[in-house]
């Protein structure tokens, strides 16, 4: 017989049977898990804190004679249950491992009540069914935050990967290069276009090149990103060079009309020459046996143009 009510759950005898079997039903429920163990993800010490502190605080919600897990009654288990997901979330469990945790619950406590209630075969069924469908609304409870979990931990990785891949180099006093990597959309734009601000401030920059060798496809919204970004630059002071446009790259842009509106270079060694021009400063080869600069002259410090 389905439960109707909270005072149906006192009925079925689950919170006197969790109370008086807490200690057998830990012990059985952390043999039943033994096997998280084995790899190493978690140790023998954590699992039975785990099991330990959940039963005792599920003990203590049944105990109110309430089933509804999302009552206040059961914010303690709910709360544990939330720090258990996000922990296995961040060892690398999946949520079905995670949710097989709670599940496996199941087994022993069906145990218990077997003897408890004998052969009365429908006070079984009703106590089965009941504690059936708490640790079941328990299990959806635990798979909800562990998905959370991970998508929190998808996008700060996301977010880490974007400021790692989008690194500006100093390559002379006074010149930056932002190499940039994969494609680009508004969020990653606005990551580049922060690092590469902040880069001409603290650095005092005037030119900033922006190379595009790892962009696999320039269209019509990477060009007014890269737009974005250049105009931002210049309105720091700093000039613009775009290098690494490649043949296909040009023709697409070419065929889509798409027009930068900056000075471009095919490689990042001939944007560089240009900035170094820019700045009335050139590289000249060494006569053998001579030193170019000065020990401990700073790369400011390269031959003016004549």
């Amino acid at each position: 017989m389905p439960l109707s009510s909270d005072s149906d759950f006192s009925a079925t005898g689950i919170p006197a049977i969790l109370a008086e079997g807490e200690a057998e039903l830990t012990r059985a429920w952390n043999e039943a898990n033994a096997a998280l163990i084995s790899d190493g993800r978690i140790g023998r010490g954590e699992l039975l804190t785990q099991c330990t502190d959940l039963l005792h605080a599920l003990q203590q919600a049944v105990a109110s004679g309430r089933s509804d897990v999302n009552g206040s009654a059961y914010t303690p288990v709910r709360d544990l249950l939330g720090d258990l997901s996000r922990s296995r979330a961040l060892q690398g469990f999946s949520a079905t491992e995670t949710a097989s945790f709670v599940f496996s619950l199941k087994e022993p406590l069906f145990a218990l009540l077997r003897r408890h209630h004998g052969d009365q075969g429908s006070a079984l069924a009703e106590a089965t069914g009941a504690a059936s469908r708490l640790i079941d609304a328990l299990g959806l409870y635990t798979i909800g935050v562990f998905q959370r979990s991970r998508e929190e931990i998808i996008v700060r990785q996301q977010q880490e990967l974007q400021e790692l891949s989008t690194p500006v180099v100093k390559l002379w006093d006074g010149i930056l290069a932002l190499p940039l990597i994969g494609t680009l959309d508004s969020t990653r734009t606005q990551v580049v276009m922060e690092n590469l601000l902040q880069a001409i401030v603290d650095h005092e920059a005037e030119i900033a090149i922006v190379d595009i060798t790892g962009v696999p496809t320039v269209d019509t919204l990477v060009a007014q990103h890269l737009l974005k970004t250049i105009s931002a630059a210049r309105l720091m002071g700093a000039d613009c060079i775009v290098s690494g446009i490649r043949p296909q790259i040009a023709q697409t842009m070419v065929h889509l009309g798409v027009e930068l509106n900056v000075v471009s270079k095919a490689t990042l060694a001939d944007a560089f020459a240009l900035a170094l021009t820019r700045l009335g400063r050139r590289v000249v080869r060494s006569r053998p046996g001579t030193t170019p600069s000065t020990p401990g002259a700073s790369p400011g410090s390269a031959d003016r143009a004549a």
